[in-house]
């Protein structure tokens, strides 16, 4: 059984959710708290920093601390829940991370949804990725997705040049990465929404 045609895994927003003030106060909020280096999981589904697949600074941006600009992409991820993902029951239960790439920068293929997923505090579904700082910052940088589907590439690949204040919502279990920045800072934002099991 196929799915319809109205159905998409990878919804690219064509114009910025967020003005460039609102991205500069969420670079702001992700500035003032603490930082430190992003780990991925182990086999064992414990955190820990890995130079070889990741390297970024991350925060994590309270759920209270921006309640307005949070309040425009719950709005959006809803959006676009009803009309091309139709995943059920979808609610924002996790932070923001706000994430920092400077030159050598990068993250290496993943998924964002760990193999032991009843340990997680939520189903992820969607993933969104929202650029905060102006791309002419950084060069590099860019994130991809390894899917046909997206590129019609033989290659697989499907590479996102993101705007400021741009948002890219794709499935969870997408295998994407972000790959070195050449020079410059990347700032971003990325959010997990979770909702009921997938069936």
């Amino acid at each position: 059984m196929r799915e319809p045609n109205w159905k998409s895994y990878v919804v690219l927003l064509p114009k910025p959710i967020l003005t460039p003030q609102q991205c500069r106060e969420l670079i702001r909020l992700g500035q003032a708290e603490p930082q430190s280096d992003g780990t991925v999981m182990t086999e064992g589904n414990a955190s820990k920093e890995n130079y070889t697949v990741r390297k970024s600074k991350i925060s994590w941006i309270p759920l209270n601390k921006a309640p307005n600009i949070y309040n425009i992409i719950a709005g959006w991820m809803q959006n676009v829940t009803l009309n091309r993902f139709g995943f059920d029951n979808m609610q924002m239960n996790e932070p923001g991370q706000y994430t920092e790439y400077s030159k050598g920068g990068f993250y290496d293929w993943h998924v964002d949804i760990g193999v032991n997923r009843h340990e997680m505090a939520m189903v992820r579904k969607i993933s969104l990725t929202l650029l905060l700082n102006d791309p002419k910052e950084f060069e590099g940088g860019e994130l991809e997705l390894f899917s046909k589907a997206v590129s019609g590439d033989e290659r697989g690949d499907a590479v996102f040049n993101l705007k400021q204040g741009q948002a890219l919502f794709f499935a969870s279990f997408h295998v994407h990465r972000v790959i070195p920045i050449t020079s410059g800072n990347r700032k971003s934002l990325v959010m997990w929404f979770g909702g009921t099991p997938l069936k």
